[in-house]
Formats: structure tokens, C-alpha cells, sequence
């Protein structure tokens, strides 16, 4: 199970790390928005995506 976080974490990192490659001011903007929003949309924003990959990594072990 751990050697499925750690590989989960490393894709994370790997995904991430081309977004900031490939389109560093989009990126920028996008960190510039969401710095913008109120406390209570990035928390229910977070929530949702955590949300999401729970969905996601639960339908990828059936």
C-alpha cells in the first residue's frame, strides 16, 4: 500500500512539474486567481478534488 502512495506522489510531482515546464505563465495566473478567492472557495474547492481522487483511486482498484 505504501509503495502505491509513493508512486502516486511521485506521478503527482512529475504532472506537476511539466505544467510549471511547459506553461510557467499560465501557471502563474492560475496561482494569482486562486490567491484571489475567498478562504471558503479554496477550502470546498479542496475538498471536492480530495473527493474526486478518492472516486478515482477507489474505481482504479476495482
Amino acid at each position: 500500500m505504501f509503495q502505491d502512495l509513493w508512486v502516486g506522489f511521485g506521478l503527482l510531482l512529475v504532472l506537476e512539474g511539466i505544467l510549471y515546464a511547459l506553461a510557467p505563465n499560465a501557471m502563474r495566473r492560475m496561482l494569482d486567481t486562486v490567491l484571489r478567492q475567498p478562504e471558503q472557495t479554496i477550502r470546498m474547492t479542496g475538498i471536492a478534488v480530495a473527493v474526486a481522487g478518492l472516486v478515482v483511486v477507489l474505481l482504479a482498484r476495482r
